[in-house]
C-alpha cells in the first residue's frame, strides 16, 4: 500500500521551500512527545510502533500521485523529482511498543536530513495518537477487569481501518480477543464472537435460534439470552445445550443485577460451569462497578475504540536539533525543549518505578535505572529482532506492575510517576 499521500500539505510546502533554499540536507532531529496526559489518566501506553514502521517502509509517491500534486499546484517540478522514488533512508529510535510513557517522554526520535524526516510528521502522529489513546483506555479496562478476559468488539463504532488498529492496540493492552477478523489476518490477534439479536429474530422462536447455533458450534457456544425475556432465555438455552452450555451473554439492562439473577438461575438448573458474558457500552468505570458481580468476561466496544473519552494521545512532532545545535520553540503555551533526549526510568530496590528522567544528551542507566529508547530503523532499514506483538503485550503487563498503586487508580490525579528534565552532567 502506497502511503505517501497520508500527509498534510504543509509538509510538502516546507520540503519545497527547503529544497529551494538549500536547507533540505541539514541534519535534523525530531522528537515525538506528549506535553501532558489526557485528563484523568495516570500513564500513557506506547502502541502502534509496529504499524508505524510498516507504514514508513511503504511511504512513497507514485507517478499518478506526483502528477496530481503538480497539477494542483502543491509542488513544483524540482520537488516532484525529489519525491520520485523517495524512501525514508535515515534513523528512528524510540520507546519499545508496550512501554509506558509520561508527560515529556521522548517516545520517538527521527533523525536525518530535514527533507527525509519532515514529511513523516503527519503519518507518525496519525498512527501514534490513535493507537496510544486506544491502548491506554484498554489498559485501564484490563486493570478494572481484575483478570477477567475482555473481548474487543468496537468495529461497528469507528472507521473500518481504525477498527483494525484499535483491535491490535487493545490486544497489546491485555484484551483477550477481538471480533475483528482483519486484525486476526494482519496481526494474529485471537478472535471471538457470538451472535446478534438479528439471529434470534430470524427464527420463529428463541428455542429454534438456540438449537441452530448449538447444532453449528456445539453446546460450548455462547448464547445471547436477552432478546426477549432473560429468565426464559436462560431456561431455553439450558434446555437446548444442556449442562455443557459454554456461556450466556447479556447485552442490555442492569448488567450487575442481571448477572446475579443469571448466576442463581444457571446454578439452580445445574449449569454451574456455564459462564456469564456481559456487554453494552462498557468502559473502565462500568467494568470496575461489576467487580463484585458474578461476571466471567466482558465485551467492550465503543468506549475502547474512541479511547474512552480521550480519542487522541496529544502527541506532537517537534524539531529539537539542527546540525547538532539544540533548537526549541519558545511559545509559552507550546514550548519545547531543545536537544536530543535520552530517557531513563528510575526504580526503588523493590522494583517500583519512582521517576522518569529525560536528559539532554546521551546517558547510561545507573544500577536502579533502565534505558527506555531502542533503535527501530537504521539507514532506512528496520532493525532486526524488534519485539513481536505478543512480546510487547507481555512487556506492558510487566511494566504496569512496576507502577505505584496510586498510578493504577481510575480516579483523576497526577501522573503515576513524575518526569524530571535535566542536562547530562
Amino acid at each position: 500500500m502506497t502511503t505517501g499521500l497520508l500527509t498534510d500539505r504543509y509538509e510538502l510546502t516546507m520540503l519545497q521551500a527547503a529544497l529551494r533554499d538549500g536547507t533540505a540536507d541539514r541534519h535534523c532531529v525530531f522528537e515525538v512527545f506528549a506535553r501532558r496526559l489526557p485528563e484523568g489518566r495516570r500513564y500513557g501506553v506506547v502502541a502502534g510502533t509496529g504499524r508505524l514502521l510498516d507504514a514508513v517502509a511503504e511511504f512513497a509517491f507514485d507517478a499518478d500521485q506526483l502528477d496530481m500534486l503538480r497539477s494542483a499546484g502543491v509542488i513544483d517540478d524540482v520537488t516532484a523529482e525529489h519525491l520520485d522514488g523517495y524512501r525514508f533512508s535515515s534513523d528512528i529510535d524510540g520507546y519499545r511498543e508496550g512501554e509506558l510513557y509520561f508527560p515529556g517522554s521522548p517516545v520517538l526520535t527521527v533523525s536525518g536530513s530535514f527533507a527525509d524526516a519532515v514529511i513523516l510528521e503527519t503519518l507518525v502522529l496519525s498512527v501514534l495518537n490513535h493507537d496510544c489513546a486506544v491502548a491506554a483506555a484498554a489498559a485501564r479496562m484490563v486493570t478494572a477487569a481484575g483478570g477477567r478476559p475482555i473481548i474487543e468488539m468496537g468495529s461497528r463504532r469507528t472507521h473500518e481501518q481504525s477498527a483494525v488498529a484499535a483491535a491490535r492496540a487493545s490486544y497489546l493492552a491485555g484484551f483477550a480477543s477481538t471480533s475483528n477478523l482483519e486484525a486476526a489476518y494482519r496481526f494474529g490477534v485471537p478472535t471471538a464472537g457470538t451472535a446478534a439479536h438479528a439471529f434470534t429474530l430470524l427464527h420463529d422462536d428463541e428455542r429454534s435460534a438456540f438449537a441452530a447455533q448449538v447444532a453449528a458450534f456445539g453446546p460450548g457456544t455462547t448464547l445471547l439470552v436477552d432478546t426477549y425475556d432473560i429468565t426464559r432465555g436462560i431456561e431455553l438455552a439450558v434446555e437446548v445445550a444442556g449442562p455443557e452450555l459454554g456461556a450466556v451473554r447479556i447485552d442490555s439492562g442492569d448488567l450487575g443485577e442481571l448477572a446475579n439473577q443469571a448466576r442463581a438461575q444457571l446454578d439452580g438448573l445445574g449449569n454451574q460451569n456455564t459462564m456469564i458474558v456481559v456487554s453494552g457500552d462498557l468502559d473502565e468505570f462500568a467494568i470496575a462497578s461489576l467487580a463484585a458481580r458474578p461476571v466471567d468476561s466482558y465485551g467492550a466496544g465503543t468506549a475502547v475504540v474512541v479511547g474512552s473519552g480521550a480519542p487522541t494521545a496529544g502527541m506532537v512532532y517537534k524539531l529539537v536539533e539542527v546540525d547538532g545545535r539544540p533548537v526549541a520553540k519558545r511559545s509559552a503555551a507550546k514550548a519545547s525543549r531543545g536537544g536530543r533526549k535520552t530517557a531513563l526510568r528510575a526504580y526503588k530496590e523493590s522494583g517500583t518505578a519512582v521517576e522518569e528522567l529525560v536528559l539532554t544528551g546521551p546517558a547510561a542507566p545507573g544500577p536502579l535505572e533502565s534505558s527506555l529508547q531502542v533503535p527501530h530503523v537504521r539507514d532506512g532499514v528496520r532493525v532486526e529482532g524488534l519485539p513481536t506483538l505478543t512480546e510487547s503485550r507481555e512487556h506492558l503487563a510487566q511494566a504496569l506492575v512496576t507502577l505505584p498503586w496510586d498510578g493504577l487508580k481510575l480516579s483523576r490525579g497526577e501522573p503515576a510517576i513524575p518526569t524530571r528534565f535535566a542536562p547530562v552532567s
